[in-house]
């Protein structure tokens, strides 16, 4: 009897650390394509009222020799998908625009994050995107071709802060 409640109290004593192990691998989740690793894809929950919407990687990092680039996007919760790059003029006013591609020199890493930088605007959405719900997008790099990762929709951004990214 007492090995039991020796092995029952060594179990609970784990516990912790295991919960800790599986909240960390539902947050922190990804996928691989050629040498494109891409972390923790997610999207900020919709504004009430609008029909578009934002998606992010955590990280985007080219661990190959060679530069690739990552050239459109797709996602059945939007009619379609732009990539877009924000930055500040010289006026001081944040300016949004599309482009053609996200380009990855060898070995180099980009952090997405909302209200900096670029992001995957995700235009006429079928339903508005809800903390918690996750959803499929198909990406394809010049290079490492597609690949279908999972968006986790979610108000807090990897790293921690809010999310606020309006359009």
């Amino acid at each position: 009897m007492k090995s039991l409640f020796a092995l029952l109290a060594a179990a609970l004593r784990r516990a912790p650390l295991a919960l800790a192990f599986v909240a960390a691998a539902a947050f922190a989740h990804g996928s691989t394509v050629g040498d494109i690793e891409i972390g923790h894809p997610y999207a900020t929950p919709s504004l009430p009222g609008t029909s578009n919407g934002a998606a992010y990687f955590a990280m985007l990092e080219n661990t190959g020799n060679a530069a690739d680039r990552l050239l459109r996007a797709t996602t059945p919760v939007a009619a379609r998908v732009e990539l877009h790059s924000m930055a500040v003029d010289a006026q001081g006013v944040m300016r949004m625009r599309e482009i053609d591609g996200i380009a990855l020199a060898p070995h180099a890493k980009i952090r997405m994050r909302p209200g900096n930088g670029m992001h995957l605007m995700l235009v006429g959405l079928k339903e508005p995107l809800k903390d918690g719900a996750r959803f499929p997008m198909t990406l394809e790099f010049e290079r490492a071709g597609k690949v279908e990762v999972t968006v986790n929709v979610q108000s807090a951004i990897p790293g921690g802060g809010a999310a606020s990214h309006a359009h």
